[in-house]
C-alpha cells in the first residue's frame, strides 16, 4: 500500500522557481533514502536529487546550486525547491523511496513542469 502523491508541478518562466512535493505513505518513511527524479519528453528518466534517512543530499551537476531537495519525517513529505529554472528542467518529476539495494520501484503519479517563455 505504497502510496507517493507529487504536486507542485506547473508553468515557469525561465529563471523563475517552483517547488515541488511528495507526500508519502504505506511504509516508514523516516528509514529510507529518497530521491526525484524527471522524464523529458523523448528521454530516459534520470534521477535528480536524493536525501537519505539522516538529511545527507545529493545532486546531478546539471542542477546542483540551483534545485535542494528537503524532508520532513514528521510530515512524511519530500520537497524539492527549483530555482533559476531552464527551459532544459521541463519534464515530469517523481519522487521515490530507495531500496536497500538501491533500486526504485515505487513511484507516483508524476508532476509536469514547464519552462518557458
Amino acid at each position: 500500500q505504497v502510496q507517493l502523491v507529487d504536486s507542485g508541478g506547473g508553468v515557469a518562466q525561465p529563471g523563475g522557481s517552483l517547488r515541488l512535493s511528495c507526500a508519502a505513505s504505506g511504509f516508514i518513511f523516516s528509514i529510507f533514502t529518497m530521491a526525484w527524479h524527471r522524464q523529458a519528453p523523448g528521454k530516459q528518466r534520470e534521477l535528480v536529487a536524493t536525501i537519505t534517512s539522516g538529511g545527507r543530499t545529493n545532486y546531478i551537476d546539471v542542477v546542483k546550486g540551483r534545485f535542494t531537495i528537503s524532508r520532513d519525517n514528521i510530515k512524511k513529505m519530500v520537497y524539492l525547491q527549483m530555482d533559476s529554472l531552464k527551459p532544459e528542467d521541463t519534464a515530469v518529476y517523481y519522487c521515490a523511496p530507495q531500496t536497500p539495494g538501491g533500486a526504485f520501484d515505487s513511484w507516483g503519479q508524476g508532476t509536469q513542469v514547464t519552462v518557458s517563455s
